[in-house]
C-alpha cells in the first residue's frame, strides 16, 4: 500500500511547471548544486555525479545551446560535516564538469558558500547582481522547483525561468511494483520536499 506513495506526493511537486520551456532571450543559466558527489571528486580527481546528473547534464546542453549565457553554478560545501576537508564545494564540482566539455572558465560564476536553497538564490543574486531586463533560467530537480523558485523570487530575482529536470515519478503502474528501496527514496524525497517547503513558507525564504 505505501509502495505508490512516493509517487503520489512527489508528482504534483514535478508538475508544477512545465517540462521543456520555450525559450528565447537567455541571460544566464543557474545550475543548483546537488548532483555532484563532492568526496570522490576529490578523492578521485574525476568528477562523480549521483542520481541527480540531470541538473549538471542539461546545465551542459543549455550552456552549448545559448554560447553567450553567463553560467552560474551555485553549491557548498558542507565543510561542518567534512572536517577531513576531503570534499569540495558543489560548486567547483559542477565547474571542473563544464571545463571538461569546453565551457570557458570566464562563463563561469561560481556560488559555493551556499549550504541550502535560500542561501542559493539570496548569494547567487549577490554574485550575478542581475539587471531587472535578464532572463535567467533556473535549472533543478523537478520535486525541487516549487520551493527554488519561491527563494529565488524572495531574493529579488526578476525573470526566472524555471528549466526542470531530473524527473522522478514515472508513472503509477511503475511504482506498484516490488522495487522497494526505489519506492521508499522517492517517499523520503517528496516527504523533506513538502516539508522543506512548508519551512520554507513560515519562514519567508
Amino acid at each position: 500500500m505505501l509502495k505508490p506513495l512516493g509517487y503520489l506526493l512527489i508528482r504534483p511537486l514535478e508538475q508544477a511547471y512545465p517540462t521543456n520551456p520555450q525559450l528565447a532571450q537567455v541571460d544566464g543559466i543557474i545550475i543548483l548544486g546537488g548532483a555532484e558527489v563532492r568526496d570522490g571528486t576529490a578523492r578521485h580527481y574525476q568528477v562523480q555525479l549521483n542520481a541527480a546528473a540531470e541538473r549538471v547534464t542539461a546545465g551542459l546542453a543549455l550552456a552549448h545551446r545559448f554560447p553567450d549565457a553567463r553560467i552560474l553554478l551555485s553549491g557548498g560545501s558542507g565543510v561542518l560535516r567534512d572536517l577531513a576537508r576531503e570534499s569540495m564545494p558543489g560548486a567547483e564540482v559542477m565547474a571542473a564538469a563544464f571545463r571538461e566539455t569546453g565551457i570557458a572558465q570566464a562563463r563561469l560564476l561560481l556560488e559555493s558558500r551556499s549550504r541550502n536553497t535560500s542561501e542559493n538564490a539570496r548569494l547567487s543574486h549577490d554574485l550575478a547582481q542581475p539587471k531587472p531586463t535578464d532572463t535567467w533560467l533556473l535549472v533543478t530537480s523537478a520535486f525541487h522547483m516549487r520551493r527554488a523558485m519561491a527563494s529565488f523570487e524572495r531574493a529579488g530575482w526578476e525573470v526566472v525561468v524555471p528549466y526542470p529536470v531530473d524527473y522522478r515519478a514515472d508513472g503509477f503502474l511503475e511504482d506498484i511494483g516490488w522495487d522497494l528501496a526505489g519506492h521508499l527514496d522517492t517517499l523520503d524525497l517528496a516527504i523533506k520536499e513538502w516539508v522543506g517547503i512548508a519551512a520554507y513558507a513560515a519562514s519567508g525564504r
